[in-house]
């Protein structure tokens, strides 16, 4: 079985943001596959650092520890199925986690794992799949930044300087 720790510093929550995401109707999975030669606590970070963000939306305090304590359980459930790639990954749960079936949420963190711990390729990036088409990719920026005004439609009536409209409280418009 592959070692799987705890994620509990803050800017490793949100370095996990930043990567890859997976989603279902009972939670989000956020990850990204770390360094092989990254240090966290004075060691070499091995294995799967995983953590819990569970809100208060979700409920009230004995059912967000359900739900912990369901993905928890699901995580053992896992077992050796478990990537042993070494990823931070965090886990977004939501409120039908609450009374989901198990074997359905150790479905779903198996899937959710499979996705945000696969290494990113040249070809998964955005800027890389944008270049290789010359159609941007669904989520992928553009880079020129440049504000380009909207053209009104050609049926569309422009007003000129001599036609003025009064407003409702005497004033005119224009």
């Amino acid at each position: 079985m592959p070692s799987i720790k705890r994620l509990r510093r803050r800017p490793d929550f949100l370095a996990a943001a930043s990567g890859r995401r997976f989603h279902t109707e009972r939670m989000t999975a956020q990850g990204r596959v770390r360094e092989p030669d990254e240090m966290r606590d004075g060691a070499r970070a091995e294995g799967i650092h995983l953590g819990f963000t569970i809100t208060k939306r979700v409920g009230h305090a004995t059912e967000r520890n359900r739900i912990r304590r369901r993905l928890r359980g699901a995580i053992v459930a896992l077992g050796d199925d478990a990537p042993g790639s070494p990823a931070d990954v965090v886990l977004v749960a939501r409120r039908p986690a609450l009374a989901a079936p198990f074997d359905a949420l150790v479905d779903d963190l198996r899937r959710a794992l499979k996705v945000v711990t696969k290494p990113r390729g040249a070809k998964d990036t955005p800027r890389a799949r944008s270049d290789a088409s010359g159609v941007a990719a669904p989520g992928a920026r553009r880079q020129s930044g440049a504000h380009v005004p909207r053209q009104p439609d050609a049926g569309q009536a422009q007003p000129d300087e001599t036609s003025r409209t009064q407003t409702a409280h005497g004033s005119t418009d224009g």
